[in-house]
């Protein structure tokens, strides 16, 4: 299993009561998303990842609480405060001509139709209207991720995104 393979989804982020159920803080939309994988990686800063296996979780309130085997008291439970959730890139669906994964486009060059060089994408920022793409090169620019508006190619063989943008903006 090496580090590239892994694919983060969440955090371990406190527990819930005494029987050892875990609050589960999901980078996944919905939310919800992260219990579709039931073997879990989890891995901390100088400690080795371990694969879980989750038995039972339910959705409460805005939050997810998550039950692991062999984790049955809250001891054992607080052990794992802070472990980020991975799973194995083998492990998401298949995606679809034209589709891609976040983690696909962290990473790629960013350059205008007229070939101008932006910089590479450092994260993607979920807002209410749009994605939007925080490309880093000679400055820092927000670019909506609005495909065929401003987004007009991705070349993931290539490592390569073409974009509708003024470069002096």
């Amino acid at each position: 299993m090496s580090e590239c393979s892994l694919i983060l989804l969440g955090r371990i982020s406190g527990v819930h009561g005494v029987k050892g159920w875990l609050k589960v803080y999901s980078y996944t939309r919905p939310i919800e998303g992260i219990l579709a994988y039931r073997d879990w990686i989890l891995s901390k800063a100088g400690q080795h990842a371990q694969t879980i296996v989750i038995a039972d979780a339910r959705v409460q309130g805005r939050g997810l609480q998550v039950k692991l085997e062999n984790i049955d008291s809250r001891t054992d439970a607080e052990l794992l405060i802070g472990y980020d959730i991975h799973i194995e890139r083998a492990q998401l669906p298949e995606t679809v001509d034209g589709e891609c994964y976040w983690i696909d486009l962290i990473g790629l060059s960013v350059q205008t139709e007229q070939g101008v060089l932006l910089g590479e994408i450092k994260q993607i920022m979920e807002t209410g209207a749009n994605d939007v793409l925080v490309v880093q090169g000679d400055r820092e620019r927000l670019i909506p991720y609005v495909v065929d508006h401003y987004v007009k190619s991705i070349d993931l063989e290539n490592g390569m995104m073409t974009v509708d943008w003024d470069a002096e903006f």
